[in-house]
């Protein structure tokens, strides 16, 4: 059962890369993706400019589903639901002192260094 589940994660995390390079794609100033994941299962993702700002729409999505869950659709991913947290840089990635910097104006103090 756990490979299961592991394999589960990897499908995941494979659909997220995806996502993720989609939204680099049509994000030429994006030097990174913000990356939300709620405890609904549904992701919300934005690409991210070296000025912290956002460089695409925020992007809402629910693997393997039509459109993000209820909960959202009436919510729109409610911060206190949010499960884990974190920026997917582009390489080469910014200095650290830099990303630690844009985290803390995107994502706030919360989240783990």
């Amino acid at each position: 059962m756990k490979k299961n589940t592991s394999k589960k994660n990897l499908q995941v995390q494979k659909r997220e890369e995806a996502m993720i390079q989609g939204i680099l794609e049509g994000s030429p100033d994006g030097i990174g993706v913000v990356v939300i994941r709620l405890d609904c299962g549904c992701r919300k993702m934005a690409a991210v400019s070296k000025e912290g700002e956002p460089a695409s729409k925020i992007i809402m999505y629910r693997d393997q589903a039509e459109s993000i869950c209820d909960k959202c659709k009436e919510d729109n991913g409610a911060y206190m639901r949010v499960e884990e947290s974190f920026i997917h840089w582009v390489e080469p990635a910014p200095s650290e002192q830099l990303q630690k910097e844009i985290s803390l104006k995107v994502l706030g103090s919360s989240t783990e260094h």
